[in-house]
């Protein structure tokens, strides 16, 4: 006997139309002039962020709502506050038979389902009888209730576990990030510096940009100012290389790294600056020198900034001892390592929990049906 058959206890679940235990109520839209930050009560309309705030509420807590136009028609929500509800959010009635998150976590497996039968023509739009039509089981409240306290009780976990991986994902960053400049930083006198285009070998002039319609399909990278664009059939390099975004807003942004290393067979196009080094170590060095500084001074253009290949050569470059550099390089080679398994690692583990939080939700909202 399952946790379920436990709870019933022999009980046969009854299912009925959503449209037939409550209704689907419409709000009342509010102009914008009415709304202010000042106010208590969350406005929505759209979307479940709230639109603004009122001094009304037209909604009581503990309200599943179904968001009916725009980008997020279809959308299921839930709000345990009093709340306003424009007419671009479905409130769904308490109902005597219904403990109201018992039905958000039922509808909330719906939602592709609600998503799917959003009209697009224009606005898109959901109707009410779309909601109202969809069969919902009716097991005894302290079923459902005890439902709702296991469900909520795993959503919280989950959420604390994504809170504690995504603090340690930023201070293990923020950490690398102190180490990186420490290591990189030297006093006056310490070391000799030179300017990138003495320690490298610019092939720039072997770029050979492409447009999307002409690009033939493969599984060779085909790199841009930030990355990786396309996969593409043929290659222009084939080695070890250092690129540097030459233009576009990152290079003041700095949301992704301006120079990254690439390996292997590529194509590149006239967006990023392609260096040769003569070490892995030398290339290395100055991939992470060059992301931990402010490159402000040698960047022209307001509208769109860029790198040109002159400035580029002329950035000026700490020159210590290899043997230096080769400790330099292992040290944040295992930062980075660290940094890029969390980074990556992270999305997944949230995933996975996601997925268990779905497949555990779906197991408690699965009754037999009735027979026709």
């Amino acid at each position: 006997m399952n946790y379920m058959e436990k709870l019933l206890r022999g009980i046969k679940v009854e299912w009925k139309l959503l449209g037939e235990v409550s209704k689907v109520l419409r709000g009342k839209r509010l102009t914008r002039s009415q709304l202010s930050d000042n106010e208590k009560f969350p406005v929505y309309h759209g979307g479940l962020e709230p639109l603004g705030y009122y001094g009304m509420s037209n909604r009581p807590a503990n309200t599943t709502m179904v968001i009916n136009v725009g980008a997020s028609a279809g959308t299921v929500g839930y709000s345990s506050v009093d709340f306003w509800s424009s007419d671009g959010c479905f409130c769904i009635e308490h109902s005597a038979l219904l403990v109201n998150k018992f039905l958000y976590y039922f509808l909330i497996g719906y939602q592709h389902f609600l998503r799917s039968k959003v009209r697009v023509a224009g606005i898109p739009t959901l109707d009410a009888f779309v909601v109202e039509k969809i069969e919902i089981p009716i097991p005894p409240l302290h079923v459902q209730s005890e439902i709702v306290r296991i469900l909520d009780n795993f959503t919280e976990l989950t959420a604390e576990l994504t809170a504690e991986l995504t603090a340690e994902l930023h201070a293990r960053k923020k950490q690398y990030t102190y180490y990186r400049d420490k290591l990189l930083t030297f006093k006056e006198g310490e070391v000799e510096w030179k300017a990138l285009g003495k320690l490298a070998e610019n092939l720039d002039a072997m770029r050979k940009p492409v447009t999307s319609s002409l690009r033939e399909a493969g599984n060779i990278p085909y790199y841009g100012a930030s990355g990786i664009v396309d996969y593409v059939k043929d290659y222009i390099f084939d080695g070890d290389y250092l690129l540097i975004s030459e233009d576009g807003a990152n290079l003041l942004a700095r949301s992704t790294p301006i120079a990254f290393s690439v390996s292997g067979k590529s194509w590149v196009n006239n967006h990023a600056h392609i260096l040769k080094f003569n070490t892995y170590v030398e290339r290395r060095f100055v991939e992470y020198y060059l992301n931990s500084i402010d490159l402000t001074l040698y960047i022209s253009g307001a509208a769109q900034p860029k790198l040109n290949q002159k400035n580029l050569n002329g950035i000026q470059i700490p020159n210590p001892t290899l043997a230096e550099k080769e400790k330099i390089v292992s040290i944040l080679d295992k930062f980075d390592a660290l940094a890029t398994s969390m980074t990556e690692g992270l999305p997944r583990e949230i995933e996975l929990r996601q997925k268990q939080y779905e497949y555990y939700r779906n197991l408690l909202l699965t009754f037999p049906q009735q027979e026709a």
